[in-house]
């Protein structure tokens, strides 16, 4: 009998090397609130002598008091602990870019959604369901740290490392408090700070109020860990609320076995079922896919090109790799504020850069 449903666990992958007493890092979270979410800070010491892979860090910009006085202090993990995010010189960035947009202390990934004729961009989050305006100057291009090397490399032309003196200039205009972080977090409040003043951005939230109709053929994604970046096929019951609704998956089968499992989702985990895009002739490295695994479609990106029609998917939210035929594979697409937005097909100038 099929279980309900299992999350996949990652493969056992070569330790991280090990960051020295005093450098300059940037440190992840797997709370749920912070997920997708990289803020600075520096290595103190390693925390334990039984321990190797923990480390005691401090951070540079969220504190523990009001007044900023005192840095926040954390045992981390060394999986979740990074170089510095490189960034270019000068960049100009484009609708359907994956990006890390600087708010609240921390670099928090979104994609491009609209480019205004000031000069901004509107970026979408896709774990808080909110849309938020940013400048340039508060964007980098999304990278990932993977056996030791960022993904996608950087670009040739004025390459420069990030620098903290940067982000140090919002501590005079915001301290923030990992608290405070957590209660803004916690009301889905995210505000933008323009660079350098603290003035609010116009924001504008993520609609919600799609109807759904008996019987369409829709696909609903649950968040819980494990799941992160999976929608799965199914079929709309019936309405049971304001914004909330019963709905049947297509392949994934009750605790008996005698019959597909229904659950009930607000409108936040359901979307209609997205349309197909067609790869005029194959899927390239770093594409971002969904890929049909465990009946189904989990987000990823192409690592490498095995064969014209096998390719190797990376599972950022698993730091997990796995190969796939191209049937099982489709081009990545957002669902935002109605519309379809579909990943953009990143090509760059050195693709012997491996993931």
């Amino acid at each position: 009998m099929p279980p309900k449903r299992k999350p996949t666990a990652a493969p056992a992958t070569d330790d991280p090397p090990h960051p020295q007493p005093g450098s300059q890092v940037e440190i992840s979270s797997n709370h749920p609130r912070f997920q997708g979410s990289w803020f600075t800070g520096s290595i103190i010491k390693r925390a334990s002598s039984r321990n190797p892979n923990k480390f005691l860090a401090q951070y540079t910009l969220l504190f523990q008091d009001e007044a900023g006085t005192k840095p926040l202090k954390e045992t981390i993990d060394a999986v979740d602990i990074r170089p510095l995010a490189p960034r270019e010189r000068a960049r100009k960035f484009k609708f359907g870019e994956e990006v890390d947009a600087f708010h609240n202390s921390g670099w928090w990934e979104g994609v491009i959604t609209k480019e205004l004729e000031n000069g901004k961009f509107h970026v979408y989050f896709k774990r808080l369901k909110e849309q938020l305006e940013f400048g340039e100057d508060q964007l980098r291009l999304n990278r990932q740290w993977v056996n030791g090397s960022w993904t996608p490399p950087l670009e040739e032309d004025g390459q420069v490392e990030e620098k903290v003196q940067t982000e140090k200039e919002v501590k005079s205009n915001k301290v923030v408090t990992l608290d405070k972080l957590k209660c803004d977090n916690a009301a889905s409040k995210l505000k933008s700070d323009k660079a350098g003043n603290g003035e609010k951005l116009e924001s504008g939230k993520i609609t919600t109020d799609k109807k759904f109709n008996e019987g369409e053929h829709v696909e609903v994604t649950s968040g819980e860990n494990g799941f992160q970046g999976a929608w799965f096929a199914a079929t709309i019951v019936k309405a049971v609320g304001k914004d909330r609704y019963l709905i049947q998956y297509e392949c994934l089968r009750n605790e008996a076995d005698t019959d597909f499992l229904k659950e009930e989702f607000d409108t936040l985990h359901i979307r209609p079922y997205p349309p197909e895009v067609v790869v005029a002739d194959r899927f390239e490295k770093l594409d971002e896919v969904d890929a049909l695994y465990n009946d189904g479609w989990w987000a990823g990106v192409i690592s490498k090109v095995v064969s014209d029609s096998k390719y190797e998917v990376y599972f950022k939210n698993t730091k997990e790799k796995m190969k796939f035929d191209d049937s099982e594979l489709r081009l990545h697409q957002d669902w935002i504020d109605g519309k379809w937005v579909a990943a953009s097909r990143v090509r760059h100038s050195n693709p012997s850069t491996s993931l």
